[in-house]
C-alpha cells in the first residue's frame, strides 16, 4: 500500500506560498498607490493589482485541484511572478 498526498493540506501550502510572494508586491503597490495619489495619476490599475494579489490564494482552481500537478498549475504567473514549482 502507498502513501497519498493530503491535497488539503498541500492547498494550504500553496495558499502560505502565495501569501509569502504576494506580500512584499502589495508592499510595493502601496508605495506606487501613494505616489499616483499625490501626482493625481490614474489608481485604477494599482487598484486591480492589489485585488488580484488578495484574491489569489481564494482562487477556485486551488481548492478544485484534484492532484499536485493541477495544484501547481494554479500559480498565476501573471500576478505571483515565476512559480516556486519549476
Amino acid at each position: 500500500m502507498g502513501f497519498g498526498i493530503d491535497m488539503a493540506k498541500a492547498r494550504e501550502i500553496h495558499k502560505t506560498y502565495i501569501r509569502a510572494v504576494r506580500e512584499p508586491k502589495l508592499a510595493a503597490l502601496d508605495v506606487e498607490f501613494q505616489i499616483a495619489q499625490e501626482t493625481s495619476a490614474g489608481i485604477t490599475t494599482i487598484v486591480a493589482n492589489k485585488q488580484a494579489l488578495r484574491d489569489a490564494p481564494a482562487a477556485a482552481g486551488i481548492t478544485t485541484a484534484a492532484n499536485i500537478t493541477e495544484l501547481k498549475a494554479q500559480w498565476d504567473t501573471s500576478i505571483l511572478g515565476a512559480s516556486p514549482y519549476s
